[in-house]
């Protein structure tokens, strides 16, 4: 395959006289290719722009390269997918569409160009595929060039899709800033005075007509020189400090304390789901900021409960125990009428539903995560009313699994009816099927059937659904709930159908893996702590910030590597485990938080908040899945890691 040809445009200055060099080279790979095959060609190119005007002129440089595509798939790691948003999502965010091109469009989020800043992608690198079943190229570069911050787009028309990089960084048509409200277009532009000379340097990429071929140059640029800061060989503006890493048992100590300290309230027994770290100003109890909710599973409840007892047994802290024991039993007393568990607890009306559109909806990755984690904690502390909980719930789910294996996405508690089938979403109910399938003999079938219909997704390079807050968007939660999903599967029947679906969710859930590290201001929080975003996760493509619950299936990843003899899945799950014990408050005060408070949000990107600040709440899923990951380590004996 021949390289792609590359073209260059000077922008917001048309009439400046500028020369080009372009040298283009071929790149070997890094790594091991999977599966060479020919064509599948790497290339480095240079490119030089020179300003031979006699005053100075304010411009940009776009360097793209562009191939004959009649219906277009895009992808920009952790960024955008697909079309990115279905068209009836309920939540705002940026869509393509192709022939979108009408400030109306625009005004909706909806375009057939899109440009962004290149710390919105997991790896600064576009993806495109000309049509299904057929061959494509991806352009990558860095998030810091010679002049400045980077931005990375694609745009399709006319039969055409055009890949670009565009320095100094400018968002089009619209930025998006975590909300349905369109901000302005960011249009950044360089001063270049006479005779200067810049140079960028970026990847091209031939990929293979299966979608699934990102995996392979995305191994390649994560292996590559300079990729724990990839800026184009420009060093950072000063030397940036590390944060340091505190033990994994500290950290399991550190996180176990954040649950039984911050977020256990014995009335009536729950895990509130947020808590401020600022203690003065709300008062000690905290309420006029701290979360007064609950969620059965995934934000709080059940799973790290279960994270917590096990914490408990291997240090025998009986008070950690206890609190696990009763936020246990308060989950598992009181079911909805439909047989399931309930979606939210609030302190002022009870159970209720889950964050759905649907009136009186429940939410199945929530369900099944919560039902997964019960049946896991029930291998080792059984309890009457804990495995009666377990039982109606798997119980329901296999009475209304569809005959091609659909397990629902949202449920109705009253009558069980099923108010939406679309998504991925059920992916979650299968580890807890697999889990108890020595109770009954039709969980287990049940599981398969799931795991036969949710494969088109894996298949598909699309899955979608699982937070219960973004609708059908895209997420790195999906990823996990899938590998969870299919190393169930392949742990109870070693059927090697399961193991490739695992492997190929694990590595579409490693496109939101953050492989460089951010480069933040020295005085932001994230900036001053050294905070490295290498092995964080973003959360999805319309929730553009850093999260750690990637490390629910660090077990999973672990398993997987053991099974294909691949270190690259280890080394990724270890790779998140360092990344989330930076920043971890080990005293009072420490980095702005009591001992045992954890953010959930970490903003590498402007969206919701300033690049390089942090969410000041601590999350109970933040301790949870990291005292879950931490305490998976310690019992297989992988404390030093």
């Amino acid at each position: 395959m021949a390289a792609p040809a590359l073209e260059v445009a000077i922008l917001d200055a048309p009439d400046a006289d500028f020369a080009v060099e372009i040298e283009v080279v071929p790149s070997p790979a890094s790594g091991p290719a999977l599966e060479p095959e020919s064509g599948r060609s790497t290339w480095t190119a240079t490119v030089r722009v020179t300003y031979a005007g006699s005053a100075p002129a304010d411009a940009a440089v776009r360097i793209s390269t562009r191939i004959p595509a009649d219906d277009p798939w895009f992808l920009i790691p952790g960024a955008f997918y697909g079309e990115n948003r279905p068209a009836d999502n309920d939540r705002i965010f940026p869509r393509f569409q192709p022939g979108a091109s009408s400030a109306a469009d625009h005004a909706a989020m909806v375009s057939d160009e899109w440009h962004f800043r290149a710390d919105r992608a997991a790896t600064p690198i576009v993806f495109c595929w000309a049509a299904s079943g057929q061959e494509g190229v991806a352009l990558g570069g860095s998030e810091i060039g010679e002049l400045g911050e980077q931005s990375i787009g694609f745009a399709a028309g006319d039969g055409f899709a055009t890949l670009s990089l565009t320095a100094p960084a400018r968002e089009h048509p619209v930025s998006y800033y975590g909300d349905g409200v369109p901000r302005p277009a960011e249009s950044e532009l360089h001063r270049f005075v006479p005779g200067e000379t810049i140079t960028l340097v970026l990847s091209l990429h031939g990929i293979a007509a299966d979608r699934h071929d990102y995996d392979r140059v995305l191994r390649e640029l994560h292996r590559g020189p300079g990729a724990a800061h990839p800026a184009a060989g420009v060093a950072p503006v000063a030397p940036v400090p590390s944060a340091p890493l505190v033990s994994i048992d500290d950290a399991a100590a550190i996180a176990a304390e954040g649950l039984t300290r911050w977020h256990f309230d014995p009335d009536p027994g729950v895990l509130l789901e947020t808590v401020g770290f600022d203690r003065e100003v709300t008062g000690g109890d905290g309420r006029p900021v701290d979360r007064q909710a609950m969620h059965i599973g995934w934000v709080s409840g059940i799973p790290w409960a279960t994270a917590l007892l096990q914490h408990a047994h291997r240090t025998s802290d009986a008070e950690a125990a206890r609190i696990a024991r009763s936020v246990l039993d308060f989950c598992t007393a009181e079911l909805s009428p439909s047989g399931t568990f309930w979606g939210v607890w609030y302190r002022s009306g009870g159970w209720t539903q889950s964050w759905t559109r649907h009136p009186r909806g429940l939410h199945a990755r929530t369900l099944g995560e919560a039902t997964d984690f019960l049946v896991r904690t029930l291998t080792t502390h059984d309890d009457p009313q804990w495995r009666a909980a377990a039982r109606s719930n798997l119980d329901a789910m296999v009475a209304r699994q569809r005959a091609d294996g659909n397990l629902g996405a949202v449920h109705d508690a009253d009558t069980g009816e099923i108010l939406s089938w679309e998504g991925s979403a059920g992916l979650a109910w299968i580890p807890a099927l697999v889990g108890a399938a020595d109770w009954d003999p039709r969980y287990l079938r049940a599981a398969e059937r799931a795991g036969d219909y949710y494969a088109a997704f894996v298949l598909g390079e699309y899955l979608h659904g699982a937070p219960e807050d973004v609708d059908l968007a895209p997420t790195s939660e999906d990823g996990y709930i899938a590998v969870m999903a299919y190393t169930a599967l392949y742990r109870a029947t070693r059927q090697p159908r399961w193991l490739d679906l695992a492997r190929r969710s694990a590595e579409w859930m490693l496109t939101f893996r953050y492989s460089y590290d951010v480069l933040f201001r020295p005085l932001t929080p994230l900036g001053a702590a050294g905070f490295s975003t290498r092995g964080a996760d973003q959360a999805s493509s319309s929730n553009q910030h850093l999260h750690a619950y990637g490390l629910i299936c660090t077990a999973d990843l672990l398993d997987l590597s053991a099974w294909t003899g691949d270190s690259w899945y280890r080394d990724r799950a270890l790779e998140t485990v360092d990344c989330f014990r930076q920043l971890l408050p080990e005293r009072d005060g420490d980095y702005n938080a009591y001992r045992g408070m954890i953010t959930e949000r970490y903003y590498q990107t402007e969206c919701f908040q300033p690049k390089g600040m942090v969410l000041t709440l601590s999350h109970a899923w933040s301790a949870g899945v990291l005292l879950l990951a931490c305490e998976q380590l310690l019992a297989r004996g992988e404390a030093a890691a």
